[in-house]
């Protein structure tokens, strides 16, 4: 399959979004941390089960969603019913250009550049740019529209915690993760220093189904133990 191929069948799947209510579904699955049944969906969105199931039901058969199906946690057994279908934001990832581009392709090599660098000129040199583009592209913007300007999915806890539910480097930190990690903690930290949210602080918490990063409200009073 060719790129331009592959970019319209992309279009074909994000369109998709186009209508409003399928849209705010695929928002509210992919907004959770864990899967979303289609009563879940339809009280959050304000519609009714069936018209919910039709949505989710295009919206994974597209590819933007993944269904499952599970029990309740805390019942099994006979008796526990028949286990429920369930949705899931989907590890594929669709992007269009045109005409066809691939950035990911030179992040690629810049990342090997880096990889190959022994004197580690090169990943001291991508590290400050790290940084200084956080604060370029946060300079005036508050802290959650800078994370979401640069595709993160800023999400708060209940100690005022930020998690971050998306990482913009998913694809290239498979192969890369020391590199991509550390660049996205600079990243990161530049973003706090560019919106003055200096008394946050941005740490290396890997976790699987969010970014490696997460930032610490050093403002707020933590449990102890």
């Amino acid at each position: 399959m060719s790129p331009t191929d592959a970019g319209l069948d992309a279009l074909a799947d994000l369109s998709n979004l186009v209508d409003p209510v399928r849209r705010r579904l695929y928002e509210y699955v992919v907004s959770r941390s864990s899967p979303v049944t289609r009563e879940e969906a339809a009280a959050a969105v304000g519609i009714g089960r069936t018209l919910a199931a039709y949505h989710l039901d295009k919206l994974t058969a597209s590819g933007l969603i993944e269904a499952g199906y599970a029990r309740p946690e805390g019942r099994g057994g006979p008796g526990a019913g028949r286990p429920a279908k369930h949705y899931v934001a989907a590890e594929r990832e669709l992007s269009v250009s045109v005409p066809a581009r691939s950035y990911l392709l030179i992040a690629k090599v810049l990342a090997e550049a880096v990889a190959a660098d022994t004197s580690g000129a090169a990943r001291a040199a991508a590290t400050r740019a790290a940084r200084e583009i956080g604060q370029t592209v946060s300079a005036g913007a508050d802290l959650e529209t800078a994370l979401r300007g640069c595709g993160y999915e800023p999400v708060s806890t209940a100690d005022g915690d930020i998690v971050l539910r998306n990482c913009p480097f998913h694809q290239l930190s498979k192969a890369h993760v020391d590199l991509v990690c550390g660049l996205n903690l600079e990243l990161i930290t530049g973003i706090l220093e560019g919106t003055d949210e200096r008394a946050d602080e941005a740490v290396l918490a890997p976790q699987d189904g969010r970014c490696c990063v997460i930032i610490q409200n050093s403002r707020a009073s933590k449990p102890a133990g």
